[in-house]
């Protein structure tokens, strides 16, 4: 079972930057796709950005395009999101997941990758604040 571990966030001001990590401690991480989900108060998670396996299929929510960027780090079983332009509604505690299984084809993964039921395992959270 996958246990990953959030850091990064923090408080900024409108229009700066942070980059959040996820450092996952099961060896077999390779095989897992990842994503990054958010959730302010009383709002439901949001998936934020997803990064299938080997890197080669990304999908960003529509509210974070251009703004974020979501890589990883194989060799060092390590998740990242760079969040640039940062806005007040950017706000909320941000988490990693894992996903055990394939998603399937290009067309699949475009649907389901930002879906928070369709990831197994998840991190704590980091809080992220954005002042405007």
């Amino acid at each position: 079972q996958a246990q990953l571990l959030e850091s990064g966030g923090g408080a900024v001001q409108s229009g700066g930057s942070l980059r959040l990590s996820c450092v996952a401690s099961e060896y077999t991480y390779n095989s897992y796709s990842m994503g990054w989900f958010r959730q302010a108060p009383g709002k439901q998670h949001e998936g934020v950005a997803a990064i299938e396996r080997d890197g080669t299929a990304i999908v960003y929510a529509d509210s974070v395009k251009d703004r974020f960027t979501i890589s990883r780090d194989n060799t060092k079983r390590t998740l990242y999101l760079q969040m640039n332009s940062l806005k007040s509604e950017d706000t909320a505690t941000y988490y990693c997941a894992a996903r055990s299984g394939v998603f399937g084809p290009p067309s699949y993964y475009n649907k389901y990758a930002l879906l928070p039921g369709k990831y197994d395992y998840w991190g704590q959270g980091t809080q992220v604040t954005v002042s405007s």
